[in-house]
């Protein structure tokens, strides 16, 4: 997660509708899948590892962002969790995280394709990103955003980076309308560049959280259509396959 959306939301975070939310839609487009290992690429706090660690099976997390002050080690859920400037042992995680990710970086492709590289085989990958160009705002420019993505955008730059595309689905898709219309006004309005992201009153968060949590069940598992949020679960072929790839 973006550090800079953590100092807006302060304690708040795990509780907000928009955070809870996508994690839950994480914890869905992972079911079934046995790992032991995690490693949270830009993780900020580490909130999606950490929340992962304590939820499954996994045994131990890795969170990775080049805005740490200093590498450090934590414990979660009895388990250990490394928070570190640079990857160590790429290859000894079976899931990889993206969570909004790729977007701040200008080489989204190679930098992905350097971190399959490094995996080992069958290792899987779930990458999310801000979804649709036409929802570029103030919003993206605070967060240091290069682009958006649509949906098929984000799979090919998974099967370039040397990826098999196991599934894609856009999320927040019941708010895309809401969210389309808003921005719409304030590109009408103003260019200031801020976070869209703020605390929200406890009966809103509720009913938003209660509304996202509907649509994972029920649309997230066939939503191509549309969304804030696009997700990619992807996975690193064996090498027979991966050269059938290419």
């Amino acid at each position: 997660m973006d550090l800079k959306e953590e100092d807006i939301l302060g304690e708040s975070v795990s509780r907000h509708w928009y955070y809870a939310s996508k994690l839950g839609a994480v914890r869905r487009l992972l079911r079934g899948l046995d790992f032991r290992a995690i490693l949270d690429v830009g993780a900020g706090s580490g909130f999606f590892g950490r929340s992962l660690l304590r939820e499954t099976n996994a045994a131990r997390c890795q969170c990775v962002d080049i805005n740490y002050p200093a590498d450090r080690d934590s414990i979660e859920a009895g388990k250990p969790v490394l928070f570190r400037r640079q990857p160590e042992d790429i290859a000894g995680h079976e899931l990889i995280l993206f969570i909004d990710v790729l977007e701040h970086v200008e080489d989204d492709t190679g930098f992905l394709a350097n971190y399959v590289a490094a995996a080992a085989e069958d290792a899987y990958f779930l990458l999310s990103v801000p979804a649709f160009p036409s929802l570029w705002s103030g919003h993206d420019v605070f967060l240091g955003h290069h682009r958006r993505y649509r949906l098929r955008q984000l799979e090919d730059l998974a099967r370039r980076a040397g990826l098999e595309v196991v599934r894609g689905r856009y999320f927040f898709g019941l708010l895309f309308p809401l969210v389309a219309l808003v921005r719409l006004a304030k590109r009408g309005m103003s260019k200031v560049s801020e976070s869209d992201l703020r605390p929200a009153p406890p009966l809103v968060n509720g009913v938003l959280r209660l509304l996202c949590g509907i649509e994972a069940r029920l649309l997230l598992p066939v939503n191509r259509l549309c969304g804030v949020t696009a997700f990619c679960l992807a996975r690193k072929p064996r090498g027979e396959q991966q050269r059938d790839h290419q």
